[in-house]
This record gives C-alpha cells, sequence and structure tokens, in this order.
C-alpha cells in the first residue's frame, strides 16, 4: 500500500517574479511549478509566451494579480529568428510544414523596406494556432479538429521592427534575426509569416525570446532551475525574488492621498480632488505605499477601482489553503 504524498499548505504571497521561461512547457504549465514552488494562494501570469518561445513573463502573486491586467497591455520586446522560404500551418517551428518556396536574392535595403511596411498600426491577422477565443473555445482547439476558420484582420501597434542579423542569406532557406518592438495582442508569429508574404518567399518562426515588458526595460529573470535550488533553502530565501507590487505600478500616473482620505477610499466612498490626473491611476499613501487603482471622473474626484486588502478595513485575509 502506497502513502499519499502530503497535501501542500498554500499561504498568502504578494509579489511580481520576473521568470525566464524555458522553452517547451506552455505559459500556464511553467507558471503552476512556480505557483507550486512558492506555494502561493492566488498567481497569474501577464501575457502567455508559446511554447516555443523563451525570456521574460512576469507573474503576479496575490494582489499584484489587480495590476496583471495594465502589464498585459504594456508595451514588449522580442527577438525573434525567421526561417525563410517554409510556411507551416502555426507559423512557428512546432507546426507541420505547408509548402516551400525558393528564396529570391534579396539585399538589405529590400528587407529594411519590407521591415518598414510592417511597421507603425497596422492591421494583423492572428495565428489560426492561438488562445484567441470564438464562442467561448480557443482558436488552436477548433483547428486541431479541422474546421475551417475565417479571421478578420485586427489594429496592432508595431513599434520597431528592425533587422539585428542576415548572415546567411546565400542559404538556400536563410534565417532573419529580428527585433521586435510592440504594443498589446501583436503575434510575431504573424509578423514574420506576412514578413515572408512580403518578401514573395514564406516564412516561420524558429526562435522567439522575450527581452522586456514595460515597466521592466531591463529585467533581473530568475529560471526554474534557479528558483528549484532556492525552494531547498526555505520560503525566505524564494521570497526575496520577488519585487514589490509598487515596481509594477510605474506606468500609470499617481495620486497620494493623506491617512484620513485613503480611510475615506478604502471604506467605498469617494475623494474630493481635485486630482490632476484624470481616468486610471496608482493610489498611494503618503509614504509611497501603493494601496490600489482607481479613477479620477472628470469632476476630479477620486474613485477606488481595485483596491489592495491591507487599504480596506476589515478585509479578511485569505486564509491558507491544502492543494495537491
Amino acid at each position: 500500500m502506497t502513502t499519499p504524498r502530503p497535501r501542500s499548505r498554500f499561504r498568502k504571497v504578494d509579489g511580481i517574479l520576473l521568470l525566464d521561461k524555458p522553452r517547451g512547457p506552455s505559459s500556464n504549465q511553467v507558471l503552476q511549478r512556480v505557483r507550486h514552488l512558492f506555494r502561493a494562494h492566488k498567481a497569474g501570469h501577464t501575457g502567455a509566451l508559446d511554447p516555443l518561445a523563451t525570456g521574460l513573463l512576469p507573474i503576479c502573486f496575490g494582489e499584484a494579480t489587480k495590476i496583471a491586467g495594465g502589464l498585459l497591455g504594456a508595451r514588449k520586446a522580442y527577438e525573434a529568428v525567421a526561417r525563410m522560404g517554409i510556411v507551416t500551418d502555426t507559423d512557428d517551428a512546432e507546426g507541420q510544414a505547408l509548402r516551400e518556396r525558393p528564396v529570391p536574392q534579396f539585399d538589405i535595403p529590400t528587407l529594411d523596406e519590407a521591415l518598414r511596411g510592417l511597421t507603425g498600426h497596422i492591421q494583423q491577422i492572428p495565428p489560426i494556432y492561438s488562445a484567441l477565443k470564438r464562442g467561448g473555445e480557443p482558436l488552436y482547439a477548433k483547428a486541431r479538429r479541422g474546421e475551417t476558420i475565417e479571421l478578420e484582420p485586427r489594429p496592432v501597434d508595431v513599434h520597431a521592427f528592425d533587422l539585428l542579423n542576415a548572415a546567411d542569406l546565400l542559404d538556400e532557406h536563410p534565417n532573419l534575426r529580428l527585433h521586435v518592438e510592440c504594443g498589446s495582442g501583436t503575434y510575431i508569429r504573424s509578423l514574420v509569416r506576412d514578413l515572408g508574404e512580403v518578401l514573395g518567399c514564406g516564412a516561420h518562426v524558429t526562435e522567439l525570446r522575450r527581452l522586456w515588458v514595460d515597466p521592466f526595460r531591463e529585467p533581473k529573470m530568475w529560471t526554474l532551475q534557479a528558483l528549484e535550488e532556492l525552494a531547498e533553502r526555505g520560503e525566505r530565501a524564494l521570497d526575496a525574488c520577488l519585487l514589490p507590487i509598487e515596481t509594477g505600478m510605474a506606468s500609470w500616473p499617481q495620486v497620494h492621498l493623506s491617512p484620513a482620505q485613503a480611510k475615506l477610499l478604502g471604506q467605498g466612498q469617494s475623494v474630493a480632488g481635485p486630482f490632476q490626473q484624470l481616468g486610471e491611476v496608482a493610489v498611494m499613501d503618503g509614504w509611497g505605499k501603493a494601496l490600489g487603482l482607481g479613477e479620477v471622473d472628470p469632476s476630479g474626484r477620486l474613485r477606488a477601482r481595485r483596491m489592495f486588502t491591507w487599504a480596506v478595513p476589515g478585509r479578511e485575509v485569505v486564509p491558507e489553503a491544502e492543494a495537491g
């Protein structure tokens, strides 16, 4: 008779981890591994990376999940390798080759012109194999069943699309190393696919690495292996890897409240300003500690949107929970 594995006890953890996602597992699989390492009661990532992709995957624990939506929409930078002359059904090396075409003899000015044409506020058709949902179901599930999927172009922002290296242009299927800076909702696979079509030979992604996500422009990232080694030393060693929630709120305009104003907002009441910044704001106390997200209306009054538990009087602490 086997002895049942002891159940983990989850705990309340607040903060942001800058994870260096490895190639292979999905973002959700990596998220669950990290969550169990930290024994965190609540965690979420801020924008999935494909299984093929590596690099920065910010993970929000506890109260930091309340700002995850803002990080999801932040500007991001990638380095990608495009293999020219081969089109796949997933637009990357994980898929099946659909067709192979000869690669013309193009020069650097031709490449630069093609890249400029895919830069700016453009229309982009997402990959059929993607997590976008239609009718409540991910597109990749429909594609795997062989369903015909018609997708409409969507507006996306590509701030930079630059050639870093093209040393093997004379090869039969040359690789191009590319740098991309883009806004939310942009698929690098689609950019590379469209670049291949502009150049008349097709292309797919063979390597993809996310370099940074605003506001983490020079991230200190942690690998899974490093976290597993730290876990052997205990929770305090792991918790030292976390950034405070305030570091993830640098992109929001800030409003600072007095203790009396903070108490009113925490009780669900609006606070008279006038506050200069309109729209969504980061709410801070007088010492720079984040209290949550608020919104300043056109009259200048501040209203609570998503307040952290420590800013709400009487809010109960999440109890420890068991997990398998």
